[in-house]
């Protein structure tokens, strides 16, 4: 009985062995008696004991292979290090295990080679502003080499571009040379925008002070035709108010004889006296005297009378 108990144990123990769990993202590759069986995906499985035998795990993962600098020769013969970084997943675990003996190293070398390929057909301007351009190249001439290692190729990126030290130190004095004129360019041109300005504000304020003088000016005129014609109003004011208050005519023209003296007042001016107003003013002049009317001569002085000597006075001296 002991011995058919270590045996059932042991069997139990061998079917233990043989169930096999394979993680998420991964595939087993199966060989039967030496020969490709089947790929395992994610699960549970029973693998038979001494026939079947796990060839390779694979991982389905993207990966990442960095590869270190690398001497390039360049169209116009410049040697710069380059170093790549490509990304890839597997999609076949078949043609992964069986396609090659060491596919990343296989990819690798392709990678090298695929670079020297294309940068020795640029020219060392053109390779350090066309990363794009290879980088695209690059990834589809990759991904079409390893399909038939169960290979994608999904992404390649030049990491660094390190030229010689000559190359680097004229591509500084080149960078330091168009900064210079950057700078002499942007200082003229702010020059050029300063003068501009002030030509502007000059205009301008030649402008504004144009407009203000006439504007000076008309204000003037409207307050000098404004006090015109205030006048002319008090002035048609007044003769209406004389005419209300019955003023004849000879009044009328008595006054205009007046404006024309005081017109006079003061200056050598020549005054050419209507006929109607020189015979009022002679009528004026007549009825004045006749009557004593307006007559403004003073009258004569009285004589002072005369003191009689006291003789009481005379006698007393």
């Amino acid at each position: 009985m002991e011995v058919f108990a270590v045996i059932a144990v042991l069997v139990i123990l061998l079917l233990v062995g043989c169930l096999k769990v394979v993680p998420q993202a991964t595939e087993f590759v199966i060989e039967r008696i030496g020969k490709y069986k089947r790929t395992w995906s994610a699960g549970l499985h029973f693998l038979i004991p001494v026939v079947d035998r796990i060839a390779k795990k694979v991982t389905l993962k993207e990966q990442v292979l960095d590869s270190p600098p690398q001497p390039v020769i360049t169209k116009d013969n410049v040697t710069m290090q380059i170093d790549t970084v490509v990304y890839f997943k597997v999609f076949d675990s078949n043609l992964f295990t069986y396609g090659a003996v060491n596919p990343i190293s296989a990819l690798a070398n392709l990678t090298a080679t695929t670079l020297r390929n294309l940068v020795g057909e640029l020219e060392l301007d053109d390779t350090l502003t066309s990363r794009d351009t290879i980088n695209g190249k690059m990834t589809e001439i990759l991904d079409c080499a390893t399909d038939q290692w169960g290979i994608k190729v999904n992404r390649v990126e030049l990491k660094n571009i390190i030229p010689p030290a000559e190359i680097q130190n004229a591509m500084e004095k080149q960078m330091k040379a168009e900064r210079d004129r950057r700078e002499t360019l942007l200082e003229a041109e702010g020059h050029k925008a300063a003068v501009i300005t002030r030509a502007e504000g000059d205009k301008q304020a030649l402008i504004l002070a144009a407009e203000g003088e006439r504007d000076a000016r008309i204000a003037r005129a409207q307050g000098e035709a404004q006090a015109i014609l205030l006048a002319k109003k008090a002035e048609a004011d007044g003769l209406a108010a004389l005419k209300a208050a019955g003023v004849d005519e000879a009044v009328l023209i008595l006054k205009k004889y007046e404006a024309l003296v005081a017109m006079s007042n003061g200056r050598a001016s020549k005054i050419i006296v209507p006929t109607d107003a020189v015979n009022m003013a002679k009528e004026n002049v007549m009825f004045s005297e006749t009557t004593g009317i307006g007559d403004v001569t003073p009258p004569a002085a009285e004589p002072a009378p005369q003191v009689k000597p006291d003789p009481c006075c005379e006698d007393k001296e």
